[in-house]
C-alpha cells in the first residue's frame, strides 16, 4: 500500500472555516456595543426612559451574542485539528447560540416586568437628555453595521473563488453579528420615536409601550435562534421528501435496496449519512456515492454494500 494514496480516500472532518479578519472586526464591534450599552442603561435609569432602557438591554443581548461569536472563533482556531471531536468543533458556536437564546428570553421577560411597572407607576422623563443618548446609540449601531457589512461581503466574495468540497463555507458567526446590529438599530429608532412622541405630544405612555416592543423583538430573535440551533444539536435528519429522494436515487437500477439510512446534521449546512445497501450485483461504494452527487449538503458519506442471493434478496419495502 502506498501511503500517499490514503488521502484520496479519507474524509475531511473539518467543518469550521477560520476567519481571522472577521474575528477582529467582531471584537471592535463588541467594544463599541458594550460601551454604548452601559451608557444607555445608565441614562435610561437616570432619565426615567423605559424605551432607552429597552434599547440598552436589547444591546446587551447583542453583547452576549458577540462574546459567543468571539469565543467560537477562538475555540475553533485552537481546536482546529483536535481529534477529540468526531466531526470538528463546529457545534461549539451552535451550542453557544442555543444557550444565548435562553438568556435572551429571560432578559425579555425582565423588560416586560419593568414596562408594566412603568405603566402602573409613570415617572417624569428627561426627553432632551434621553434623545441625545438614544441618538448616540443609533450612530454606534450604524457604524458597527458598516464595519460588519463591509467585511461580510468581502469575506463571501473571497470564498466565491475558492470551493471547499461540494460547496462554499459561510461564516454564520459574522452573519449573525451583522443581523444583531441591524436589529439593535431598529430598536434605537423605536426608542427615539417614543421619546419624540412624549416630548411633543405628551404620549409618555408610548415610552413604556416601546419597552414591550423591544421585548417582543428579543423574544422573536431568541425563538428564531432556538429553532435554528436545536435541530443541529439534536442531530435532526432531513425532510421526508429528501429522505425519499436519496432512497430513490440509490434504488433507481431496480436491483439495489436501501436497508438502512441515517442522515443527520453536522452543522447548519453540512450533513453526514450512513447507508446500508443490499444488491445482487454489488458495485464499489464510489459508484453509489456518485449517484448522490446532486445532494450537495452530504459532506460525509459512508456506504455499506451487502451482496445477497436467493431468498436473501427478498427485501420488504422499508416504507
Amino acid at each position: 500500500m502506498h501511503q500517499h494514496q490514503l488521502s484520496h480516500w479519507q474524509h475531511s472532518h473539518d467543518y469550521v472555516p477560520l476567519n481571522h479578519r472577521g474575528e477582529k472586526r467582531t471584537k471592535w464591534v463588541l467594544a463599541l456595543t458594550l460601551l454604548t450599552m452601559l451608557v444607555e442603561i445608565a441614562a435610561g435609569m437616570r432619565f426615567h426612559s423605559m424605551a432607552l432602557l429597552a434599547d440598552g438591554w436589547h444591546m446587551a443581548t447583542h453583547v452576549v451574542a458577540f462574546m459567543i461569536a468571539i469565543f467560537a472563533y477562538r475555540y475553533s482556531r485552537i481546536h482546529h485539528r483536535d481529534q477529540t471531536f468526531a466531526f470538528s468543533s463546529a457545534k461549539v458556536s451552535i451550542l453557544g447560540g442555543f444557550a444565548s437564546s435562553i438568556a435572551l428570553a429571560m432578559v425579555a421577560l425582565i423588560m416586560v416586568g419593568q414596562s408594566v411597572e412603568r405603566l402602573l407607576l409613570p415617572q417624569s422623563i428627561h426627553f432632551d437628555e434621553a434623545l441625545m443618548v438614544a441618538g448616540g446609540g443609533l450612530l454606534i449601531n450604524l457604524l458597527s453595521a458598516v464595519l460588519l457589512n463591509d467585511h461580510h461581503h468581502h469575506h463571501h466574495q473571497d470564498h466565491d473563488e475558492d470551493v471547499h468540497g461540494h460547496h462554499h463555507h459561510h461564516d454564520h458567526n459574522l452573519r449573525a453579528a451583522y443581523l444583531h446590529v441591524i436589529a439593535d438599530a431598529l430598536t434605537s429608532v423605536l426608542a427615539i420615536i417614543a421619546l419624540l412622541s412624549g416630548k411633543f405630544y405628551g404620549w409618555n405612555w408610548l415610552d413604556a409601550v416601546m419597552g414591550f416592543v423591544g421585548a417582543l423583538v428579543i423574544l422573536v430573535w431568541a425563538w428564531g435562534l432556538i429553532k435554528e440551533t436545536s435541530p443541529v444539536l439534536l442531530d435532526h435528519s432531513v425532510s421526508d421528501g429528501e429522505h425519499h429522494a436519496i432512497k430513490a436515487a440509490l434504488e433507481a437500477d431496480g436491483d439495489t435496496r436501501v436497508v438502512d439510512l441515517h442522515v443527520w446534521r453536522l452543522t447548519a449546512s453540512h450533513h453526514a449519512a450512513i447507508i446500508a445497501l443490499l444488491t445482487q450485483q454489488p458495485r464499489s461504494p464510489v459508484y453509489y456515492k456518485r449517484l448522490l452527487n446532486k445532494f450537495r449538503h452530504l459532506d460525509h458519506l459512508t456506504i455499506e454494500v451487502n451482496r445477497c442471493s436467493g431468498d436473501d434478496c427478498l427485501v420488504e419495502d422499508s416504507d
